[in-house]
C-alpha cells in the first residue's frame, strides 16, 4: 500500500506496528487520515486478519466514514472488522454472553424516552414529586454515576452519609432493578455491563483480548471513565493500543469526559510512543497563529503548535459594536459584502457562539436582511420548547379562544392534566359555543374529572383571567413578568439543574429582551401588537429553508466541523468564558479549550467580535471583554470597529480560587483598550447611584432551591446578582424574578 501521500510525521505513526501508540492529532491535522491508513498498512503489509482489529468512535457518522475510507484504501475487508461506537461493539459483546450477568441475550436497550418512562413509574411508587425533583435531574445524576461507574450500591457506600443524597439514592436502586426486571438496559448499562461482564468472567474477557489484538480508539480526549476503564480491559493483554486525540480539544467535560485519560496515557501505558501532527491543512497561517498564541496560555498541557504550508492569508478581524444588534448587524453586512465580491455562497459562513439563547439577535438580522439560515445542533430561537410555551399562554391572554394555544400549555408546567381529561373537556365543548378556557368554569357539569386535574385546571384558568384583566393597563414586559412568577417556570428550571434548563432560562431571559426591545420602538406596546410582530417574524423563519443559508450553531456543536468564514462572537466577560468558569481554574482552561476549537473552524478568514453593552435578564448593561481577546496575538487583530483603535492589553486576567473579589476590582480598574474604566471597588459602590437595591457584594442570601448563598457582585439595575451557592457554585440570579430573599 501506498503511503507516500501521507508526510512524515502521519507516515512514522502509521508505520509502527506493535505496542501502545498515542497520536496527538492538532486540528486540522489529518487524523482521520492516520487512523484509516495505520489499520489498511496493518492488513495489507503486516498480514494481519481483519477480524482481530477493532475500530472505536465516537459517532455512527465517523464509523462510517472510517469503513468507507478504509475499503477505498485496501477493497472490501471492513465487514470481518469491528468498527463502530463504543455502544455499538458492547451490544455485540453483550449479545454473546448476557445470560453471564443475569440477562437474555434478547434484553432490550431503553432510549432516553423509555428511561422517562420507567422514572415515573419509580417516582410514583417512590411518592416522588416530579416538580422538586425533575424526571431529567434524575435522569443526569443517574448518567453521570454510570459514566462514573458507579452502581447502585458503590454510590449509596460513597454517599451513604449525606442526608442529601438518600432519597436520590432510593430511586437508583429502584430504577436499576426494574430495569433488570424488564430485562432492559439504557444506554449507559451498556458500558457498565460489559465491564461487569469482564470483571466476572475471566474467560470472556481472555476470549476478546485474544480475538482482538489490535484496538484502536478515535476521540480519546473525549472518553469517560467507564470509556476508559473498558478499553483497559480490552488492551491489556497486547498493549497493540492506538489511540488519537488532542487535549487541546477537550470541551466535554460536562458530559462526563476525563482529559486525564490522553493527559496521562504514558503513565497509564509505560514504552507508548507519541506522535505529534502539528501540520494543519485546513486554516490559513494567521488563524493558526492566534490559535496558537490563545491555548499556550493553559498550563499542564503537552507542548504543540499548529503550522501550516499555506500563506498567512488576510488579518483576523476584530470588531467591537455598541450592543449585540450593533455586532449581528455588522456580520450581516459583512456576509453580504463577501457574497457580492468574493463569490461565497450563505453556507460557507458560521456564526459560532457560547450559548443557544445570543442566536437571537442575528436571527432578528439575518430575517431583516432576507438572507436564509439555519440553526446547528438546535431549534431556531421562536421554535424552542420554552419560547413556544409563553407565546402560546400570551396568545391566551389576548384571545382565550385559542384552543391550540390551550392544549400546548394546559399541562406545561404539570398540573395533572393528561390527554383523558382534555377529551373530557372537548367532548363538554362539543355541543356548546365555548372555547376550552371557557368550559372550566363549568367543571361541576363535566363527569370523570379527578380532583387533582380539577385544582390544575382552576388555577391555570385563574392565571389567565388575572392577566387579562390587565391586558390594556400594563406593559407587555409586566404581564410577562407576573406570567414567570405565577408559573414559577425559572425555580422548575433551577430545579433541573442540568445545561439543558440553564440554557432554557438564558432562552426565557433572552425573550425579555425582546419584549424590552419592542417596548422601546413601539408607539403602542401592548401585547396584541408584540404577538402580532412576533408571529409575522417566526412565519418568516418557517419559509421553507433552501440548501444554502448562513449556518448557526453553538461552539460545542461546531467541534469536527470547518467552514471558509467564520464569525467567533459574543468575546465578553461573563459569557465566554462563562461566568461559571471564573471562579474555577479547570473550567477556564476548558473554556480557552473551547476558544480554541472555534478559531480552528476557520479555513480562510476569521473575525473575532464581541459587544460594549449587552441586553440581558431584561437590562442593558456595560461589558467586560473577554479576557481570551487579552491572550490574542494583537498584531494579527485588524480593527474595524467604528473607533480608530486596536486592542491593547495588560496581563490576562487569571482566576483565583480564593480570591473572587480581587478579579473583579482588577477588571474594573482596566478596560479593553488599556485605559481606566473606572475606580476601585473599594472606591465605587457596586450598584449604581441611580439604582437602590437590598442586595451588596457580601450579603447572605436564601434561594428557595439553591439554599444559602454569598452574593459577588450586583449588577448596575441592583437585580443581576451573582452568587456563590453552598449547594452548586456561582450563578447568575435575577432578584425580581427568582424565589431568593436576604438574610440578616
Amino acid at each position: 500500500m501506498d503511503l507516500s501521500t501521507l508526510n512524515d510525521v502521519q507516515r512514522k505513526a502509521v508505520e509502527v506496528v506493535d505496542g501502545p501508540i498515542l497520536v496527538v492529532a492538532g486540528a486540522g491535522s489529518g487524523k482521520t487520515r492516520v487512523l484509516t491508513h495505520r489499520i489498511a498498512n496493518l492488513i495489507e503489509n503486516h498480514d494481519i486478519f481483519p477480524s482481530g482489529i477493532m475500530a472505536i468512535t465516537f459517532t455512527n457518522k465517523a464509523a462510517s466514514e472510517m469503513k468507507t475510507r478504509i475499503g477505498s484504501l485496501i477493497g472490501p475487508v471492513t465487514s470481518q472488522m469491528w468498527v463502530g461506537t463504543f455502544h455499538s461493539i458492547c451490544v455485540r459483546i453483550l449479545r454473546r454472553d448476557s445470560e453471564r450477568i443475569g440477562y437474555t441475550s434478547d434484553f432490550v436497550i431503553y432510549d432516553t424516552q423509555d428511561q422517562k418512562a420507567l422514572l415515573k413509574v419509580c417516582y410514583k411508587e417512590l411518592n416522588i414529586d416530579d416538580k422538586q425533583t425533575p424526571l431529567k435531574t434524575s435522569q443526569f445524576k443517574i448518567s453521570a454515576a454510570k459514566n462514573d461507574m458507579l452502581t447502585p450500591e458503590l454510590y449509596d457506600m460513597q454517599n451513604a452519609s449525606d442526608y442529601r443524597e438518600k432519597g436520590f439514592i432510593k430511586l437508583y436502586y429502584l430504577y436499576q432493578a426494574k430495569l433488570k426486571q424488564n430485562q432492559a438496559m439504557d444506554f449507559d448499562d451498556l458500558m457498565l455491563k460489559t465491564i461487569e461482564l469482564f470483571k466476572q468472567n475471566q474467560d470472556v474477557l481472555n476470549y476478546y483480548q485474544n480475538k482482538f489484538k489490535y484496538i484502536h480508539v478515535d476521540e480519546y480526549q473525549d472518553t469517560n471513565r467507564a470509556q476508559y476503564t473498558l478499553i483497559q480491559y480490552l488492551a491489556a493483554k497486547n498493549r497493540n493500543l492506538f489511540v488519537v486525540g488532542d487535549a487541546d480539544q477537550s470541551i466535554y467535560k460536562w458530559r462526563g469526559a476525563d482529559i486525564r485519560n490522553i493527559r496521562e496515557f504514558e503513565e497509564d501505558f509505560p514504552g507508548a510512543q507519541i506522535f505529534k501532527l502539528e501540520q494543519n491543512y485546513r486554516s490559513k497561517k494567521n488563524i493558526l497563529d492566534l490559535a496558537n498564541s490563545v491555548i499556550v496560555k493553559n498550563p499542564n498541557r503537552r507542548d504543540k503548535s499548529l503550522w501550516t504550508d499555506q500563506d498567512a492569508g488576510e488579518k483576523v478581524g476584530y470588531f467591537r459594536g455598541y450592543d449585540e444588534k450593533d455586532e449581528a448587524k455588522f456580520i450581516i453586512e459583512r456576509i453580504r459584502t463577501f457574497v457580492r465580491e468574493k463569490e461565497y455562497k450563505l453556507s460557507d459562513f458560521a456564526i459560532l457562539y457560547r450559548t443557544n439563547a445570543q442566536s437571537r439577535s442575528f436571527e432578528d438580522q439575518l430575517i431583516l436582511s432576507g438572507m436564509s439560515y439555519k440553526v446547528i445542533g438546535g431549534l431556531k430561537f421562536y421554535e424552542r420548547k420554552e419560547i413556544k410555551d409563553l407565546l402560546a399562554y400570551m396568545k391566551l391572554i389576548v384571545n382565550p379562544s385559542d384552543d391550540v394555544s390551550f392544549v400546548r400549555v394546559i399541562n406545561e408546567p404539570k398540573r395533572s392534566i393528561g390527554g383523558k381529561t382534555i377529551e373530557k373537556i372537548q367532548e363538554f365543548q362539543a355541543d356548546r359555543t365555548l372555547s376550552l378556557l371557557e368550559c372550566i368554569p363549568h367543571l361541576s357539569q363535566i363527569e370523570g374529572i379527578g380532583a387533582k386535574a380539577q385544582k390544575g385546571l382552576v388555577e391555570f384558568y385563574e392565571i389567565i383571567a388575572s392577566l387579562k384583566a390587565k391586558l390594556d393597563s400594563a406593559l407587555v414586559s409586566q404581564i410577562f413578568d407576573e406570567l414567570l412568577e405565577k408559573l414559577d417556570i425559572i425555580s422548575l428550571y433551577e430545579r433541573e439543574r442540568s445545561i439543558e434548563a440553564d440554557a432554557r432560562i438564558d432562552n426565557i431571559y433572552e425573550f425579555k429582551t425582546v419584549i424590552e426591545e419592542f417596548e422601546k420602538r413601539s408607539e403602542s406596546p401592548n401585547l396584541r401588537d408584540f404577538l402580532a410582530e412576533t408571529s409575522l417574524r417566526s412565519d418568516q423563519d418557517n419559509i421553507e429553508e433552501q440548501e444554502d443559508g448562513v449556518l448557526l450553531m453553538t461552539l460545542h456543536a461546531s467541534k469536527g466541523l470547518e467552514f471558509p468564514v467564520v464569525f467567533l462572537v459574543g468575546l465578553e466577560d461573563n459569557l465566554f468564558p462563562s461566568f461559571r468558569a471564573m471562579d474555577d481554574p479547570e473550567e477556564l482552561e476548558e473554556e480557552r479549550r473551547l476558544c480554541y476549537v472555534g478559531i480552528t473552524r476557520a479555513e480562510e478568514r476569521l473575525f473575532v467580535t464581541h459587544a460594549r453593552n449587552r441586553n440581558q435578564y431584561g437590562r442593558f448593561e456595560p461589558r467586560q471583554p473577554s479576557p481570551f481577546l487579552s491572550e490574542m496575538d494583537q498584531s494579527i487583530l485588524e480593527n474595524l470597529s467604528e473607533q480608530n483603535e486596536m486592542p491593547i492589553f495588560d496581563t490576562p486576567l487569571k482566576p483565583k480560587k480564593d480570591n473572587y473579589f480581587s478579579q473583579n476590582v482588577q477588571k474594573s480598574k482596566q478596560s479593553f483598550f488599556g485605559k481606566t474604566s473606572g475606580v476601585s471597588s473599594a472606591e465605587k459602590p457596586v450598584v449604581s447611584e441611580s439604582k437602590s437595591s437590598t442586595y451588596f457584594a457580601g450579603a447572605k442570601v436564601n434561594h428557595k432551591i439553591f439554599g444559602m448563598g454569598l452574593v459577588i457582585t450586583v449588577g448596575s439595575d441592583g437585580e443581576t446578582l451573582t452568587i456563590a451557592f453552598d449547594s452548586c457554585g456561582i450563578k447568575k440570579i435575577h432578584s425580581g424574578l427568582a424565589p431568593i430573599r436576604k438574610v440578616d
